[in-house]
């Protein structure tokens, strides 16, 4: 009996996890920089991250045999697939550390903002309003795609959304009292979460 490995399953695999640990290093770098000067915080973004990690989990835990397609399909597509997932993970852990970078030392795990808080609005800010999310969001699909079933990935999607959903309405609570008018400009002018396609 002859074993196929599907070489490009098994890369996008290794790429998706060498995208983890970046994302890893992304989120310990950022918060040793981060402020502890904290004004004002909203803990029920911690509800919101606790249904992202949930939908982590579900694609991590529900997972199919390595190198496995994701559902039945031909060869081609299922090397199309596994690009697709490698350069979503590469271009979500690029959008995420842009975005910690962009912040400095006003990015946190929690919705907060500290003294000398400012709205920014440059960089992966001037794409979408929350980067981060969008990169979470993209490594949520990198993995599914290589390592989950299609049910799986379609329920942590569902759960990661409202996860997500729960957590920028925290942050742009607080923003909205910290910068008023200037932040309302903002949320006309960049949308929260998909970038707009023109």
């Amino acid at each position: 009996m002859t074993i196929r490995i599907d070489w490009a399953a098994a890369l996008s695999v290794f790429v998706v996890a060498l995208c983890w640990l970046g994302f890893g290093v992304v989120l310990i770098v950022g918060s040793k920089g981060a402020g502890t000067s904290t004004r004002k915080r909203d803990f029920k973004s911690h509800t919101g991250f606790l249904l992202q990690i949930l939908g982590y989990a579900i694609c991590f835990c529900w997972s199919r045999t390595y190198f496995s397609p994701l559902a039945p399909m031909s060869e081609a597509v299922e090397s199309t697939i596994a690009a697709f997932a490698a350069m979503t993970a590469i271009a979500s852990t690029w959008f995420c550390f842009s975005a910690a970078r962009a912040l400095g030392r006003q990015w946190a795990l929690v919705a907060r903002v500290i003294e000398g808080h400012e709205l920014i609005q440059q960089g992966p800010y001037a794409t979408v309003r929350n980067p981060i999310y969008l990169a979470m969001l993209g490594m949520l699909f990198a993995t599914g795609l290589v390592i989950s079933h299609w049910e799986a990935l379609a329920g942590a999607t569902v759960v990661f959304v409202i996860g997500t959903e729960i957590r920028i309405r925290s942050e742009e609570k607080l923003l909205r009292e910290a910068f008023g008018m200037q932040f309302d400009q903002y949320t006309r002018e960049v949308p929260a979460l998909v970038p707009r396609l023109f």
